[in-house]
């Protein structure tokens, strides 16, 4: 598994896009492109999918992707154990049957 920004990286080289191409693209200037590769910059959450389109992925897919590295990369920094990821999933679990129950859901 890679980051997401290597996630990034590999899918627009696949596409033969330079940096400059790809940020164009998706209205990111390139040294923001660089650093959202190299993982010093998120990703915009807002243009997950446009980025999905562009690459011609499944939109759920990158949401996930980008969201489970995000929580991931967090867990890490704080020194959080791997049970971490086990209380989550409980957690995720508990917010959709409450949620489910009012006919709305609510994050």
């Amino acid at each position: 598994m890679a980051s997401f920004g290597n996630y990034i990286k590999t899918h627009r080289e696949e596409k033969g896009w330079s940096q400059t191409e790809f940020g164009a693209k998706v209205k990111i200037n390139t040294p923001a492109v660089s650093k959202i590769e190299n993982d010093h910059k998120k990703f915009p959450v807002g243009k997950l999918k446009l980025l999905a389109q562009l690459f011609e992925l499944d939109y759920n897919q990158v949401k996930d992707l980008y969201f489970a590295d995000k929580f991931a990369k967090e867990a890490f920094e704080y020194k959080c154990s791997d049970k971490i990821f086990k209380v989550a999933e409980d957690q995720s679990t508990y917010i959709k049957a409450i949620n489910a129950k009012q006919g709305k859901l609510k994050f």
